[in-house]
């Protein structure tokens, strides 16, 4: 029986690994891919972190003092891979899990080869943005050029065609339409709901530094601290068609879980009139796509920045008190049943990143301490 197995070899599962291997465990990694950090190696090219670099590395080892203060997705990758090595985390790698069940005193973890593991703790680390979200609209199926998910986008020769409809105004909707009308393509975006916008920073701090002003008050006195400074660093974006979310950024994430849009350009571009945005979309007819407000615009081709979904019920089934009603934990960075944990499913306005630096000591910690009483218990007296 092995003492801990992490499902996941991303930044969580590294993360863990190390934490877990600094209390002197030896946990057992399973990832699925043939190498570490899968997910950041599939992000598109331009891709860089939102938050910066001093406050967005794994526990006990920061980025390079030299490299830029928003660390590129290649650099990510290496890091990670250095990662790795410095802390002896050798994954399993082609080990891809099909189910989790429990046992007495532990857990059976099946892999899809039908190897079955056996471990007194399983920690879940397989991220947030393994599942793409795909929408449909009535006559979707008939559009006749491609529509590809961000997921599979890496740049914007990828998606032929002149005119481009990004749909979903997240941060990668907001990047990846940059990045297609610099390329010269004819973009516009469909955004469904009200939006915030948030600036990549705020009197030369990152924004993501800001949380200060959140541990100081509650967060939606916070929000409304913050809201004339950023009414004059942004403008009245509803000039462009978007709408103004009736919470503030922070309520939003806190109440809803959905992350603002950093504003990396997006903007500019409406300014300029290079980006048009749209309302959401009501039905499709061969290249013409409808929306909700009579308008109407042909497309090459459609981008799906919609985000991803977790939902852990293939593996675990339906387990009360641990996952919600769409299968995500019900919390992270716990114990939520005896021997099961998780680490980062719920996205934060700090950073991923930071937040998994801030998980997985407190996990590796909770896991050794509960070996350790075992053990103690199963010593004879």
């Amino acid at each position: 029986m092995q003492d801990v197995i992490v499902i996941g070899a991303g930044p969580a599962g590294l993360a863990l690994a190390a934490c877990l291997r600094a209390e002197g465990r030896r946990p057992l990694v399973l990832e699925r891919e043939g190498c570490v950090g899968a997910a950041w190696r599939r992000h598109y090219d331009r891709l860089c972190l939102h938050t910066d670099r001093d406050r967005s590395h794994l526990p006990m080892t920061p980025f390079p003092r030299d490299w830029p203060r928003y660390v590129p997705r290649a650099q990510v990758v290496a890091y990670l891979e250095a990662y790795a090595a410095r802390h002896g985390v050798a994954p399993r790698f082609g080990a891809e899990v099909a189910r989790v069940a429990g046992l007495v005193g532990g857990w059976c973890v099946t892999l899809t080869s039908g190897e079955e593991l056996v471990a007194r703790h399983v920690i879940f680390a397989t991220g947030v943005s393994e599942q793409p979200h795909c929408p449909t609209w009535p006559g979707l199926d008939g559009f006749p050029g491609p529509v590809l998910h961000s997921r599979a986008y890496r740049r914007p020769a990828d998606l032929p065609g002149q005119r481009v409809l990004v749909v979903g105004f997240g941060n990668s909707g907001g990047e990846l339409a940059i990045d297609l009308v610099e390329a010269g393509r004819e973009v516009e975006i469909a955004v469904r709901s009200p939006v915030n916008l948030l600036p990549k920073e705020l009197l030369g701090r990152a924004i993501g530094n800001w949380d200060v002003v959140q541990k100081l008050f509650p967060y939606r006195v916070a929000d409304a601290i913050t809201a004339p400074i950023l009414r004059l660093m942004l403008g009245d974006y509803r000039r462009y068609g978007l709408r103004r979310a009736a919470k503030g950024p922070i309520a939003q994430i806190r109440e809803d879980g959905r992350i603002p849009l950093i504003d990396l350009g997006t903007l500019a571009l409406m300014r300029e009139g290079r980006l048009k945005a749209r309302p959401g979309i009501a039905r499709i007819d061969r290249n013409v796509v409808r929306f909700t407000d009579g308008t109407q615009s042909t497309f090459d081709a459609i981008l799906l920045a919609t985000g991803y979904r977790v939902d852990l019920r293939p593996f675990l089934g339906d387990l009360p008190g641990v996952l919600d009603d769409t299968g995500r934990p019900v919390r992270s960075g716990g114990e939520l049943a005896p021997g099961l944990w998780f680490c980062s499913y719920h996205t934060v306005p700090n950073g991923q990143l930071r937040e998994i630096a801030r998980q997985a000591p407190e996990i590796a910690r909770g896991v050794a301490r509960a070996l350790d009483q075992a053990a103690a218990v199963a010593v004879p007296r």
